[in-house]
């Protein structure tokens, strides 16, 4: 069985070598793809082929395709061009590569969008941050005065974005200078916030939300049409050094059932929560493994692995393993050489 990563975010290095770890028998052959020649993966991939940099859109879905075909792909994990590549899935199976693909192509547009997702999610418990849209000051500080009177902080960020870029506290007493000195990294200054929005005019949609304070939950699941076959939730601390508990909240298990059923989720993905006085919160779902996958599968579901094999051979044959609940997980950086000058 032939299996294809093409480029994604660097957690497939985990993904693949968690894959191959399970594999006792040999049964997948694994390629990895990407444009950089000193890509990490290709350590632990069994192939490694070179992305061209130059294709977008559906001159790159073309190239899969026929990679595909040329490689004989029977199965094709996608993370680069995953929406557009589930846009044209049937070209793909009609040639004989099956894709995994977290959602349809309609869901994976949804929740790249932060805005639709949360005006369109359905849970009877840890609903997402109140929040409101503003493109430009006026709606800004309309949002404000709104929200400021029922919360005592408000956070923004952009509707589309990934690994938190764009996102700041807002600070109302300190200006950009104070908080670079302090080394206050998530936080912005309430006035200089304004005046850039005024001289921008307009910009992309942001939310304006208000701040929960507690810790983060990163749920790490495998889901079948629609329903979970695993779900991992880390219990991350604010302290560096001081790792991840695996703590499997009732409210949070709860709620990734009922997300995963009302957007058909599949394969892998991972749901991101925040507690605030006590109550977990939802923040996103992303549609994609998330940089912890490995510290997740540390408490005995081997993820990537259940994802394929149920993939390929049917959910209702899985032995799923019991969750360690209560061991506390880490990262450790480890140092290699990728090749010589």
């Amino acid at each position: 069985m032939h299996l294809w990563f093409n480029r994604t975010f660097s957690s497939v290095y985990a993904a693949i070598g968690l894959i191959k770890q399970a594999d006792v028998t040999n049964e997948f052959t694994i390629t990895y793809s990407h444009p950089n020649p000193h890509a990490a993966a290709q350590r632990v991939a069994d192939q490694f082929l070179l992305e061209p940099r130059d294709l977008r859109g559906e001159e790159y879905v073309d190239w899969c395709l026929q990679t595909c075909i040329d490689r004989k792909v029977d199965l094709f994990w996608p993370g680069h061009e995953a929406r557009l590549i589930a846009e044209h899935k049937a070209r793909f199976e009609a040639q004989g590569t099956r894709v995994m693909n977290v959602a349809t192509p309609e869901v994976l547009r949804l929740l790249n969008d932060k805005a639709q997702f949360c005006a369109e999610v359905q849970l009877s418990d840890a609903f997402p941050a109140e929040y409101r849209v503003f493109t430009c000051v006026a709606e800004f500080d309309a949002a404000y005065a709104e929200l400021k009177v029922r919360f005592p902080r408000l956070c923004v960020k952009p509707s589309i974005s990934v690994y938190g870029l764009g996102f700041g506290i807002l600070d109302e007493e300190r200006n950009a200078a104070q908080l670079l000195i302090a080394g206050e990294q998530y936080k912005v200054g309430l006035q200089d916030f304004r005046r850039g929005l005024a001289d921008m005019g307009e910009c992309k949609p942001m939310l304006l939300m208000e701040y929960l304070e507690g810790p983060e939950y990163s749920v790490d699941c495998v889901g079948n049409a629609g329903v979970v076959v695993a779900a991992v939730p880390r219990k991350k601390s604010p302290l560096a050094g001081y790792g991840q508990t695996i703590e499997c909240d009732p409210v949070i298990m709860q709620a990734v059932k009922e997300l995963t059923r009302q957007f058909q989720l599949n394969g892998i993905y991972n749901v991101q929560f925040k507690e605030t006085q006590g109550k977990p919160r939802l923040l996103e779902i992303n549609a994609r493994m998330s940089g912890g996958i490995a510290m997740a599968c540390q408490a005995g579901p081997n993820l990537p692995y259940l994802a394929v094999k149920g993939f390929v051979d049917g959910f209702d044959k899985l032995e799923v393993s019991a969750i360690d609940q209560g061991i506390r997980v880490m990262e450790i950086s480890v140092p290699i050489t990728i090749a010589s000058v």
